[in-house]
């Protein structure tokens, strides 16, 4: 398939270029971290952005969503990068739709699709519990109680959790942790006693959440999936969710090297615009070529979540890990190009830095995904 967006594609690209530019733009993101902003995002703006078939993107027609696909999700995330905008769009229109769309039975689909497309349910996924990324390494504990079970464990770095109605939570029903067999994915009330949310404002000036379970009460209705089966599930919604991250790093890196190139050509030193400067060119052309790269790679893995979902694991790591490397590159490049005012807070440049590192080192860094990669081709 050829690596460009179809007429449909490039509209709703255009269309989220110029919403967001004017409605969410880095100057939004500044006002949310100066006010403290409780929820970390204007809820009144989530709103018009589900109406404008955003929230639902991922979502079946039948349960009121767009149903654009993953690309489309991704040409949303990209400008939603560019633009720094803070939304649950990646929890909750990414992560929790593609689990519920693709795994959930038809009571959970028709009780929350609906209430997602229409902005008015916020989902997180809460899954690590160390400093680094690694499902495997789950031992939040589901014991079996009566007919139901019971969580106790603890999960960190849960996007959005501090304001989600519901959390999709990676559980251990058998089997130790290390191992992939005995997951199990619940979806239980934020609200349910047992559940104690603390709120981390995180360096990007977005939050994220510490959750600790102490024997919360979960049934069978809760669980997504299939019991000791959820691993492959919660890869599969991982990788939508590696795709989503790497697309907003694209958009980011691109929007940091705009500003820096349009830098280049207006700072003068000694009379004579930098960019001129043939060893700041040769640093640009070689960012040039790499934020292309990530382009077509991260376009490769959305295509091949809506062509071949099982399948698409690899290309999805491989997006994070490369989109990881280059955005991480293109903002250090850009701190270091505009000089000593990249590293003051008026100019947006280190906001882009900052969102970059977090979303990098979310749901696996560029090293996670590189050894993942590798033990799967075998080595």
């Amino acid at each position: 398939m050829p690596l460009v967006l179809n007429e449909e594609q490039e509209m709703l690209r255009d269309a989220a270029r110029g919403f967001l530019a004017e409605r969410a733009p880095p100057a939004a993101l500044r006002k949310l971290r100066d006010e403290d902003d409780p929820s970390g995002f204007d809820r009144a703006l989530w709103k018009e952005m589900a109406e404008m078939g955003w929230a639902g993107i991922l979502v079946d027609e039948k349960y009121g969503g767009s149903e654009f696909g993953f690309v489309g999700a991704g040409v949303v995330a990209e400008e939603m990068g560019r633009n720094l905008t803070a939304s649950p769009f990646v929890s909750t229109s990414i992560l929790a739709a593609t689990a519920l769309q693709k795994f959930a039975n038809d009571a959970q689909k028709q009780e929350h699709l609906p209430k997602i497309s229409a902005g008015d349910l916020v989902v997180a996924l809460a899954v690590d519990e160390g400093k680094k990324h690694g499902p495997a390494k789950t031992a939040l504990a589901a014991e079996k109680s009566g007919n139901g079970f019971k969580l106790t464990g603890d999960k960190t770095f849960v996007a959005d959790g501090h304001v989600a109605d519901k959390v999709i939570v990676a559980a251990r029903t058998g089997g130790s942790a290390g191992e992939e067999k005995g997951i199990t994915l619940f979806l239980v009330d934020s609200k349910t006693k047992g559940i104690e949310t603390e709120r981390t404002a995180m360096v990007d000036s977005r939050n994220a959440a510490r959750m600790t379970f102490d024997g919360v009460d979960a049934t069978g209705d809760d669980v997504i999936g299939e019991v000791d089966g959820g691993y492959m599930a919660l890869e599969g919604v991982l990788a939508a969710g590696r795709a989503g991250l790497s697309a907003e790093m694209s958009g980011a890196a691109q929007a940091a090297f705009t500003m820096t190139t349009e830098y280049l050509k207006e700072r003068k030193q000694f009379g004579i615009e930098i960019g001129t400067f043939q060893a700041l060119q040769h640093r640009a052309a070689h960012l040039y070529s790499e934020l292309e790269l990530v382009k077509s790679v991260v376009l490769k893995a959305l295509q091949d979540l809506d062509n071949a979902f099982g399948m698409a694991g690899v290309t999805c790591s491989l997006a994070k890990a490369k989109a990881g490397e280059v955005a991480k590159l293109a903002a250090l490049e850009a701190v270091q190009m505009h000089g000593g005012i990249g590293m003051t807070d008026e100019y947006d440049i280190g906001f882009y830095l900052k969102r970059i590192r977090v979303a990098q080192e979310m749901f696996g860094d560029t090293a996670f995904h590189a050894d993942r990669i590798a033990r799967m081709r075998g080595y």
